[in-house]
């Protein structure tokens, strides 16, 4: 059975800052800031936090059916994704709205500046989930991702009204949503993905502590940068994951993502979570170590060499069958 990603879809535009953003900071100034950097470069790739997450699990054989908003501008990225083996017959073309923009600059120690034009997400609100049911299949798992807010909202509430079991995401939209949408956003997921931050934030708009958000959702995993990942889930055992080592780290955009995506096909490979965790972790990696979000590869004797360092053999060994290619 498919999973169904719902999120944005953007074409994001990414610079890089040598220096850092608090080195010109002004103490005492802050509410009247005026800045401007100078930046070494910019690309601008395919992204997006709905597409990238397809994207990371058509690599790893899922077959993902992205839901999203795009504009007529969308041709070229259509025919990539279809090529990396994502489903892209229920993403809505806007007649009027171009695909929407990322614009981000990183400094040099990977904090980041960005500003979002939604574009055409804007109707993603306009998308029912039963008519993707009705062509693919039942499903399995719907993600809802950063996206419009009406569309998360409603994507969240149609999930619980028609019994798909959900990942919630919010990501970026918990620092402007209200308590009250947040909760309803989490309340019955089967998965929550947060980073720390975001796991701060979402207690303290929702109002509620730790153990009431796990009694609410099935595993809640927060993503910790460098440190690894931690997942939780009531009455369980913490469970703590390793982040794996970069060779070569050059751009963060992205890696949440990629991580989101390793950990969901490995549990559609029927994967324990701490495995699943540490496929994400691996996943998310080799996505930081390329430029733009989708430029990433998987391919299979490396990766698996890699995850064997990691996490050991026999950890390796687990997870080979179901790696393509």
């Amino acid at each position: 059975m498919p999973v169904v990603v719902t999120g944005s879809i953007a074409t994001d535009h990414l610079m890089t800052f040598p220096g850092k953003f608090t080195d010109q900071f002004v103490e005492g100034k802050m509410e009247n800031v005026s800045l401007s950097f100078l930046v070494d470069d910019l690309v601008q790739h395919r992204g997006g936090a709905g597409a990238n997450m397809a994207y990371g699990l058509g690599l790893l054989g899922q077959g993902p059916v992205l839901v999203g908003a795009v504009g007529n501008d969308f041709a070229d990225y259509d025919a990539w994704l279809s090529r990396h083996g994502v489903d892209t017959g229920s993403v809505r073309w806007s007649e009027l709205k171009h695909t929407a923009r990322f614009v981000c600059t990183t400094d040099a120690a990977n904090n980041q500046i960005a500003s979002f034009y939604s574009g055409a997400m804007s109707e993603a609100s306009l998308i029912e989930l039963a008519p993707v049911a009705a062509r693919v299949g039942d499903l399995d798992l719907v993600i809802v991702g950063p996206n419009d807010p009406t569309a998360m909202v409603q994507h969240t509430q149609e999930c619980r009204q028609r019994g798909y079991p959900f990942l919630a995401d919010p990501s970026q939209q918990l620092a402007w949503a209200d308590g009250e949408m947040i909760r309803d956003l989490v309340d019955g997921a089967d998965l929550l993905f947060t980073n720390e931050y975001e796991h701060a934030l979402l207690l303290q708009k929702t109002g509620w502590d730790d153990a009431e958000v796990l009694a609410r959702v099935g595993t809640w995993v927060t993503t910790q940068a460098a440190k690894g990942v931690r997942v939780e889930r009531a009455g369980e055992p913490t469970i703590e994951v390793i982040a794996v080592p970069e060779t070569k780290p050059v751009e963060p955009t992205g890696g949440g993502d990629a991580l989101r995506a390793g950990f969901v096909a490995a549990r559609q490979w029927g994967l324990g979570i701490e495995r699943a965790t540490q496929v994400g972790s691996a996943v998310a990696t080799a996505a930081v170590e390329v430029i733009g979000t989708q430029e990433y590869t998987l391919p299979r004797a490396p990766f698996l060499e890699r995850f064997a360092e990691a996490f050991g053999a026999d950890a390796a060994d687990e997870v080979a069958p179901h790696l393509p290619g």
